[in-house]
């Protein structure tokens, strides 16, 4: 499984010029209920953790939109959405420190017509990266246009049900329902939401952490700063954590003891312990980490940014426990219409290394089927299904097909 996008965005982008133009307009950049309605609903799917709503542009699209509490700006990470928008004025500027390629650039788009039924979108811009640097559509397995965070949250009310895959859109004077919900404060700094959760690590110790509510963080829980010596697991896996607008993102994972929040206890969490190399950025709000989707994905969660406010009620599938891949393989979608599966990676001393699977092989079918009749979400469940299952896979690999049988296990 691609576990390598676990923080595969833009966590700690250093764009002072981008965000110095885009503050131009931060006075006026949110949605509104449109005055027809009280409530909205807005459907999404969750494709690999990863929150993604149906959005048109200057009435162009829909355009498929992943809905990131950790992004502070509205991202078009598709290059060519600059002409698909029909964009007239635009403004191009430089942005250093992205990865180790140099200067990249990005268009800064005026105040765009933001399409969602219900809303109403007003002085929200936007800044097109001239390079496709993320490949989340080859992450995702189907097209992924961009990343839409606070401007959508800062001024509304929004309860993502993840059991009917349903967002409930509000004003915050309307918002109803939350009695029975977990009360959670939180902070909103640098347009991000914070708060604190005691962690049970795996000696007992219980330490204090300032994390981020990061929708669009597909691991559970990341932490920053531990090592060895103050706490890190015995048992870890080397892992490639994703890429962040400064670079790739090494580390390892491992498992937590817990993880309290209110009254909610999670235990043996599936946590990611980025490098402290590749951790060390210099963040505008200090923090410890962050919350990701694979522990809201638990919940009913609401957030209510204007009232610092998050509300958990636990689904049905809180008890479940938590699993990482089994494979040790990572891979991507690729191809004119994203029905190829390519390893991009395999993890040394994995089930995978041992078959002999190597980087560039192509992935035909899975126990016989194809895997162009399957969804991206279906082969990431299979890879972290049950340790000792063998999967038949059929390879393509140096202009030949094989067939290797892979047994899972369970690393961590």
């Amino acid at each position: 499984m691609l576990a390598a996008l676990n923080i595969f965005t833009k966590k700690s982008i250093g764009l002072t010029a981008l965000l110095c133009f885009l503050k131009l307009f931060a006075w006026a950049q949110f949605f509104t209920v449109d005055s027809l309605h009280r409530n909205v609903s807005i459907p999404f799917k969750v494709v690999r953790n990863m929150v993604i709503i149906k959005m048109k542009v200057n009435d162009r699209g829909p355009f498929n939109f992943v809905l990131d509490t950790g992004v502070g700006l509205l991202i078009m990470t598709e290059p060519k959405m600059v002409d698909s928008i029909g964009l007239t004025v635009k403004r191009t500027i430089k942005i250093t420190g992205l990865g180790n390629d140099g200067d990249y650039e990005a268009t800064v788009t005026p105040p765009l017509d933001l399409g969602i039924p219900g809303l109403t979108s007003h002085g929200i811009p936007a800044a097109i990266l001239k390079s496709d640097y993320f490949n989340i559509s080859n992450y995702a397995g189907m097209p992924i246009h961009g990343l839409i965070g606070w401007d959508f949250f800062n001024n509304l009310a929004v309860k993502v049900t993840f059991s009917d895959s349903t967002l409930t859109v509000c004003r915050p004077k309307d918002l109803r329902g939350v009695k029975r919900s977990q009360y959670i404060p939180i902070t909103i700094e640098g347009q991000k939401p914070y708060l604190e959760a005691m962690v049970t690590l795996n000696d007992g110790r219980q330490i204090k952490r300032k994390l981020v509510v990061d929708l669009g963080a597909g691991h559970p829980l990341s932490l920053e700063n531990i090592t060895a010596v103050n706490g890190l697991p015995k048992t870890v896996i080397k892992a490639n954590l994703g890429v962040a607008l400064n670079g790739p993102i090494d580390g390892v994972v491992g498992r937590v003891s817990a993880l309290s929040l209110g009254k909610y206890k999670l235990k043996n969490v599936i946590t990611s312990f980025p490098d402290t190399d590749t951790a060390s950025i210099n963040y505008t709000v200090k923090r410890d980490g962050n919350l990701g989707i694979g522990i809201l994905k638990k919940f009913n969660v609401v957030f209510d940014y204007s009232n610092n406010a998050l509300y958990l009620k636990q689904n049905e599938t809180f008890a479940q426990p938590f699993e990482h891949d089994m494979s040790g393989i990572e891979y991507f979608s690729a191809g004119k219409n994203l029905n190829h599966l390519v390893i991009s990676r395999v993890e040394p001393g994995s089930p995978a290394e041992e078959v002999g699977l190597q980087r560039a092989d192509e992935i035909v079918s899975i126990n016989f089927r194809p895997v162009s009749r399957m969804t991206i979400e279906e082969i990431d469940s299979l890879l972290k299904s049950r340790t000792d299952r063998s999967l038949l896979l059929e390879i393509y690999h140096e202009k030949r097909y094989d067939k290797i049988i892979l047994t899972l296990k369970r690393r961590i």
